[in-house]
């Protein structure tokens, strides 16, 4: 339930915004949540006389923004030298816990990364070749179906964009998504879903049993 703000705390909010302070500058004078804050700073423009200062303000919370990028990369970059099949494996089936169907073996998502590690971990792992993936995308009204065809396309590594299946929904989502949603099918894939699944259960088994050694290491 949003918190109740008296008329001053209000107007005294609208006022510092439009004098160019940054919303942890607002929280911090006048000690109330953020979400209260960004309600009532959304639609206040800043005064043309503090348009300098409130533009230094963002060049600089974009420097820190890409200075924790950066260190963010580099950090990931010493953890992760290269992944061993072993690890692939766990990934995949990860993957597939979050996004894949418990019915057939077939795994939707509209984020082109999770299709093509999706697709190649196949490839790679379990040597499923070509003629057993059944792509299908899933697209709106207001989309270009032979756009969306040629995208999935480059993503999938189909060669030819005919053996695409399109579904296409009503309604209109360009927007939120731009490219629709693509869905990998294995055909015939009842041992390899069971296989994941099982490994799933290992995994599930593996890190609830830690011992308080792994958890003090992991802290």
């Amino acid at each position: 339930m949003p918190t109740l703000l008296s008329t001053k705390t209000k107007k005294t909010i609208v006022r510092l915004r439009k004098h160019g302070w940054s919303l942890p500058e607002i929280k911090k004078k006048i000690n109330v949540g953020y979400g209260s804050i960004f309600r009532y700073t959304k639609n206040v423009e800043i005064l043309p006389q503090f348009n300098k200062t409130w533009l230094g303000k963002r060049g600089g919370s974009i420097k820190r923004m890409w200075k924790q990028e950066k260190y963010a990369q580099e950090k990931a970059n010493k953890m992760i030298k290269s992944l061993s099949i072993k690890e692939k494996i766990i990934l995949l089936s990860a993957l597939y816990w979050g996004e894949g169907s418990k019915n057939d073996f077939s795994f939707i998502n509209s984020d082109p990364n999770f299709i093509k590690v999706f697709i190649i971990g196949l490839k790679e792992l379990f040597k499923i070749s070509d003629d057993r993936l059944s792509i299908t995308i899933r697209i709106y009204e207001d989309m270009n179906q032979e756009e969306c065809k040629i995208y999935w396309a480059q993503i999938t590594g189909v060669r030819n964009i005919d053996l695409i299946k399109i579904n296409v929904l009503k309604g209109k989502k360009q927007g939120k998504l731009k490219f629709g949603l693509c869905r990998v099918r294995v055909k015939k894939g009842g041992d390899l879903l069971k296989y994941i699944k099982a490994i799933k259960d290992q995994i599930v088994i593996r890190f609830c049993s830690r011992s308080s050694t792994d958890r003090t290491g992991a802290s």
